[in-house]
């Protein structure tokens, strides 16, 4: 007898980040419900956009939508309460699909970044990993899998500016909660996406220049309009298939990364 159920069978998933077909979060939900769990999204600012998006998923009358601002505390005091509501008490894993900076911290103007826009994208894009987690501990006392997003901080790459900083902080960041919550059985690991024509990369003034380095030496071909490889990537991290994986960055870049020129 076949068994045809998916790696996420039975599984309770936290998405946020669900803003564009285009999104990484979008294909991470749509492949989630394939795979058989059971999500429930976060959307800021905009939670009537993500409820439009939510629409073209699998089982959209499944799913609800959360007004969350990582940045704001009485959002994340109130997370708990609002996902046992429609998920129970139990989750099994988070995807933190969160990144912004001010356009004075993107396009070329490193040098002359204010601290405040800096802080803003260091909040927003690394430190919510840890608040977000937190919001949510009391719901993965079974253990869990908690998945983010980030590219590539290495390097100091054309446009990205702090945002690059912003990244090298939500690596450390995830592999300090790795070790910190580990013995609860919660792992944490992200996926290192290529770029991707999503609403955050056309935020990024000069993407293009960023996006045109993979033209040349990525090995597999690279395809900008296509999200569905990094939503798989995060869905396996979420399923049982990487039960002793924790503090990785799984590398969904067309193997760019190991590519020095």
């Amino acid at each position: 007898m076949t068994n045809t159920s998916g790696i996420l069978e039975g599984k309770k998933i936290l998405i946020t980040g669900v803003l564009m077909e285009s999104s990484i979060a979008f294909h991470a939900a749509k492949l989630a419900q394939e795979q058989g769990a059971e999500i429930i999204l976060t959307a800021w600012p905009r939670p009537t956009l993500t409820e439009r998006i939510a629409k073209k998923l699998p089982r959209p009358e499944d799913v609800k939508v959360l007004e969350l601002d990582v940045s704001n505390d009485e959002h994340l005091a109130r997370l708990e309460g609002q996902v046992r509501e429609h998920l129970g008490d139990r989750i099994d894993g988070v995807v933190h699909s969160i990144g912004f900076a001010p356009q004075d911290a993107l396009g070329g103007n490193f040098l002359n970044t204010p601290f405040e826009s800096v802080s803003t994208a260091m909040h927003i894009s690394a430190f919510s990993l840890k608040s977000l987690t937190m919001a949510v501990l009391p719901l993965l006392s079974e253990g869990g899998s908690v998945v983010g997003l980030t590219f590539d901080a290495k390097f100091a790459w054309p446009q990205y500016d702090w945002m690059g900083p912003a990244k090298a902080a939500l690596e450390a960041t995830s592999r300090y909660m790795a070790r910190d919550l580990g013995k609860q059985n919660i792992r944490c690991n992200l996926v290192s996406a290529g770029p991707l024509g999503s609403m955050a990369a056309k935020s990024i003034p000069g993407f293009s220049d960023l996006a045109s380095v993979w033209d040349s030496r990525s090995p597999l071909e690279w395809d900008l309009s296509d999200p569905e490889p990094a939503g798989r990537a995060i869905v396996a991290l979420l399923s049982d298939w990487f039960p002793k994986t924790t503090g990785e960055i799984v590398h969904v870049d067309g193997g760019l990364h190991a590519i020095g020129a």
